[in-house]
C-alpha cells in the first residue's frame, strides 16, 4: 500500500497541473490531490510516459515547447527519485526482494545516474563556456561604450 505525505502530493500535483496545462485541461488542486490519492503509482507513471509522449512527437516544436518538455521530464524524474527513496528506506520493501534482484536495481540505478551526471556535467562545461563568452562580449561592448572620441588615438 503507498502511503502519500504532503510533500508527496505537492510534487505530484505539480505533474498532474502540469499535464493539466499541456492538454489544455482545467483541473482544481483538489482534483487532482483526490486523484493521486486513488491512482497507483503505476497508473500514474504510465500518465507521465504517455504525456512524455505525447511532448516528443509534438511537430514543429519551438524553444519554450522544448523547454517545457525538458521541465515536465525533469518533474517527472524528480518524482520518480523521490518514489525510489521512499521505497528504498523502508525496509519492510526491501526485505522482500532477493539478493540478486537488489542487485539488478543497484546497477541498472547506478548505469543511469552515471550517464545522467556524465551529461550533466557535459551540459553545464557547455553552458559555462557559453556563459563565459557572452560576459566577454558584454564587457567589450561595455568598454566600447565608455570610451568616447576623446580616447582614441590617431597617428
Amino acid at each position: 500500500m503507498l502511503s502519500w505525505t504532503k510533500r508527496d502530493i505537492s510534487h505530484w500535483v505539480l505533474i498532474m497541473v502540469s499535464l493539466g496545462r499541456l492538454q489544455g485541461d482545467n483541473i482544481s488542486k483538489d482534483q487532482i490531490e483526490v486523484m493521486g490519492l486513488s491512482k497507483g503509482w503505476v497508473q500514474i507513471c504510465q500518465d507521465i510516459l504517455d504525456q512524455m509522449k505525447k511532448l516528443s512527437e509534438k511537430k514543429d516544436k519551438d524553444r519554450l515547447d522544448l523547454v517545457q518538455s525538458m521541465r515536465f521530464s525533469l518533474y517527472a524524474l524528480h518524482r520518480s527519485i523521490l518514489g525510489w527513496l521512499n521505497w528504498v528506506s523502508n525496509p519492510d520493501i526491501m526485505s522482500s526482494f532477493k539478493q540478486e534482484e537488489l542487485d539488478e536495481m543497484n546497477e541498472r540505478l547506478a548505469k543511469y545516474v552515471q550517464e545522467f551526471i556524465e551529461y550533466d556535467v557535459e551540459i553545464t562545461e557547455k553552458g559555462a563556456d557559453k556563459n563565459l563568452a557572452a560576459q566577454k562580449a558584454r564587457r567589450e561592448i561595455e568598454e566600447r561604450a565608455r570610451r568616447g572620441p576623446e580616447d582614441i588615438f590617431y597617428i
